[in-house]
C-alpha cells in the first residue's frame, strides 16, 4: 500500500474522507486497471453539471480551477496521453449517471453481508466492503477533486497533496476519526511556588491587558523558570554525589584499609572490661570499643590473630586503660594477672584468700578476714563443717578453688557466700558424706581435712594417691613406727603461717597445737587448706600400694617407700643435697 492509501490495499477510504467516491479509481480497479509503479494520478475536469447541481460544495474549493489549468498544461505537454485520455472521457457519462443512481436511489437493505471483491490481481478492492457506506453516501463519484491514474509512467504528473494549499492526505482507516482542534490551556502556577520561583525580572511578563497569570504568553513560547529551581536542582544533584562519594570511600576505606586503632597504652582512664565466658575475639573486640578502651573491633582482632598468645585469653574483667592501641589492649589480656578477678588456687589457704580480696576491692587490711570470722554461720557453710571450737577458721577448706570475677557489686561477703557455695556444691556431688564412714573417719570435715593435707604435700594427681594411703596407713593403730602420728609439715607451717622446707624438727615435735601433727596423734582439728578436685578424689580414692614413706629429694619429684629404713636412706640423701644447695 502506497504512503496514502493510493494504491492496492486491503481496506478501501472511509466515506467520510474527501476523496472518498472517486468513481474512476474504483472504476480501474475494478477493471483491473493499476497504476504503474505507483505514479501520480492524472487529474481529470469536472463535468459541467456537476458544477451547476452542487454549486456550494464546488465554490469551497477554488483550487479546483488551477487543477483544471494544470490537466490543460500536462495535456499540452504530453499529446501521446490524448488517446487514454479520450478513453477515459467515454466512459464519464457513465460514472456520471452511476453517481446520481447511487445518490438518489433509496437505500435498501441486503440480507446478507457482501462479500469482498478482488481485481485481476487478487487484490481486495474494498468495494464490498464498504458498499452500505457508498449506497448512503449522496455524493459518491461527484467528488470535485478527484484524480485519475493515468499516468503509466512516475513522475508525470505532480502530487497535489504535496502543494502547501493543498488538503491533508487521506488517513488509514483505523486513523479516520474527526479529533477536535486541540486547545491550548492555560496552566496557572501556584504563586509562590517554592520551585516556580514567583515572577522576577527574569520572566517574560504578561503583556499588558492580557490578564492572565503564568501559563505561555501570548507568542506561544514558554514561560522561563527562575534561578531558584536551578540552584536547588543543582544543590541535590552535589548532594546525591557528594554522598555516593563518601559512602563509596568509606565502603572502600572500611574493605580494604587499615582498621582505625589508637596508638600507646591509652590514658589514665581506667575502665572495667567483662569478657564473658565463650566470648570470641570479635564479641571481645566490640565490648572493647564499646568501653572506649580500643579504636575499633577490627585493629583488635587482627592484633590478637598477631600474638601467638592471642587466641588464650580468659574471660573475666580486666580493668583497662581508654584509648589503648589493639596490642597494647592485647597484651594485657593474655596475662591473666591483670584481669580483675581472684583466683583461689588447688591447696591455697583462706589467709591468702582473704589478702587478695582486700587488695582487688581496695579494703584495709584484715577487713575480709574479720567478716569471715564473725559471718562464719551467716555464709552457707555445711552443718558439719564448722561446729569445732578449736578451728583457728571455721571457712578452712570451703573456699573453692576456682576463679572468681570482680564487678562494681563485689564485696567480701558477697565473695566468700560464693566461694562456701562453690566448695558446698561440689563436697555435695562427690557424696562426701556418705564416703567418710567407708573411709574409717569420723565425719565429712576429716574427708575435706585429708584432701587438704594431701593437696599441701602432693605435686600431681598420682603423687595425691599415694599420699593419701600414706595419711590412711599412719592413722592405723597398727602403726608402731609413728605411733599413728602423720608428722606433715605443712600442719606446722600451717599453724605457723608459713611454708618452710627447713625447719627445726625437735621444736616441731615439741610444738603443742591441735593442727600439729608432729605432736599429736591423727589428724589436725580441721583442713589447713583449700583442696581441688583432684585432691578430693585422689582422697576418695586411695593408691592401697601400702605406702607408709615419701619425700622430695629434688624438690619437684616425689619419692614413695613402704619400709622405715628406706625412708632414712632418701632423707640422708635429701639433706646432702641441700647442703651443696646452701653451699656447705
Amino acid at each position: 500500500m502506497t504512503e496514502y492509501g493510493r494504491g492496492r490495499g486491503p481496506e478501501p477510504w472511509h466515506p467520510e474522507d474527501p476523496l472518498y467516491g472517486d468513481q474512476g479509481y474504483g472504476h480501474q480497479t475494478q477493471q483491473g486497471q493499476v497504476p504503474y509503479g505507483g505514479a501520480p494520478q492524472q487529474e481529470y475536469p469536472q463535468e459541467p453539471q456537476y458544477q451547476e447541481q452542487y454549486p456550494q460544495q464546488y465554490q469551497q474549493y477554488p483550487e479546483y480551477e488551477q487543477q483544471q489549468y494544470q490537466q490543460q498544461q500536462y495535456q499540452q505537454q504530453y499529446p501521446d496521453q490524448q488517446q487514454y485520455a479520450a478513453q477515459q472521457e467515454a466512459y464519464a457519462p457513465q460514472q456520471q449517471a452511476y453517481a446520481q443512481q447511487q445518490a438518489y436511489a433509496p437505500q435498501q437493505a441486503q440480507p446478507h453481508p457482501q462479500q469482498p471483491v478482488y481485481d485481476n490481481q487478487g487484490w481486495d478492492t474494498g468495494q464490498g466492503q464498504y458498499a452500505a457506506a457508498v449506497q448512503a453516501d449522496p455524493y459518491v463519484g461527484a467528488d470535485p477533486y478527484a484524480q485519475q491514474s493515468v499516468s503509466g509512467y512516475p513522475g508525470e504528473a505532480p502530487d497535489l497533496y504535496t502543494t502547501p494549499e493543498a488538503y491533508p492526505p487521506p488517513q488509514p482507516p483505523g486513523r479516520r476519526h474527526l479529533e477536535p482542534e486541540p486547545v491550548e490551556e492555560e496552566a496557572e502556577e501556584p504563586e509562590g511556588g517554592f520551585l516556580a520561583g514567583g515572577r522576577d525580572g527574569d520572566d517574560d511578563g504578561d503583556e499588558p491587558g492580557d490578564g492572565r497569570r503564568g501559563g505561555r504568553s501570548k507568542g506561544g513560547k514558554p514561560k522561563k523558570r527562575s534561578g531558584m529551581a536551578c540552584l536547588i536542582a543543582a544543590v541535590v544533584i552535589i548532594g546525591v554525589v557528594g554522598g555516593g562519594g563518601y559512602y563509596g570511600y568509606s565502603y572502600l576505606k572500611a574493605r580494604f584499609g587499615a582498621a582505625e586503632d589508637f596508638a600507646g597504652e591509652g590514658t589514665d582512664e581506667l575502665v572495667d572490661v567483662e569478657i564473658p565466658k565463650g566470648a570470641l575475639l570479635g564479641q571481645m573486640g566490640r565490648i572493647l570499643k564499646d568501653a572506649g578502651v580500643v579504636a575499633s573491633a577490627q585493629a583488635f582482632v587482627d592484633a590478637a590473630n598477631n600474638n601467638p598468645k592471642g587466641k588464650s585469653i580468659q574471660p573475666g574483667t580486666y580493668p583497662m586503660n581508654k584509648k589503648m592501641s589493639a596490642a597494647a589492649a592485647v597484651a594485657l589480656m593474655i596475662d591473666p594477672s591483670k584481669l580483675n578477678v581472684i583466683t583461689v588456687t588447688e591447696g591455697m589457704r583462706n589467709a591468702k584468700v582473704y589478702e587478695a580480696i582486700d587488695k582487688k576491692l581496695g579494703k584495709p587490711a584484715g577487713t575480709t578476714k574479720d567478716i569471715a570470722v564473725r559471718e562464719a554461720k551467716n555464709l552457707g557453710l555445711p552443718a558439719w563443717a564448722g561446729n569445732d571450737p578449736k578451728l583457728i577458721d571455721p571457712l578452712e577448706g570451703f573456699l573453692y578453688p576456682t576463679r572468681y570475677d570482680l564487678g562494681k557489686d563485689s564485696t567480701p561477703e558477697s565473695l566468700l557466700k560464693e566461694m562456701v557455695k562453690n566448695a558446698t556444691a561440689k563436697y555435695t556431688e562427690l557424696g562426701v558424706e556418705g564416703k567418710a564412714k567407708e573411709l574409717g573417719l569420723d565425719n565429712p570435715l576429716q574427708v575435706v581435712t585429708v584432701a587438704s593435707l594431701v593437696n599441701a604435700e602432693g605435686k600431681n594427681h598420682d603423687d595425691f594417691r599415694k599420699m593419701s594411703e600414706v595419711v590412711y596407713n599412719r592413722m592405723k593403730k597398727t602403726n608402731d613406727v609413728t605411733n599413728q602420728k602423720i608428722e606433715f609439715d605443712s600442719t606446722y607451717n600451717y599453724v605457723k603461717n608459713q611454708s618452710e622446707i627447713n625447719f627445726n624438727l625437735k621444736e616441731a615435735q615439741a610444738f603443742n597445737n591441735p593442727y600439729n601433727t608432729h605432736f599429736i596423734k591423727g589428724l589436725p582439728v580441721g583442713p589447713i587448706g583449700n583442696p581441688g578436685l583432684d585432691a578430693l578424689t585422689a582422697t576418695l580414692n586411695p593408691d592401697h600400694g601400702g605406702w607408709m614413706f615419701f619425700v622430695s629429694v629434688d624438690g619437684d619429684t616425689t619419692t614413695f617407700t613402704k619400709t622405715y629404713d628406706e625412708h632414712l636412706k632418701l632423707v640422708a640423701e635429701f639433706q646432702e643435697r641441700q647442703k651443696q644447695k646452701n653451699g656447705g
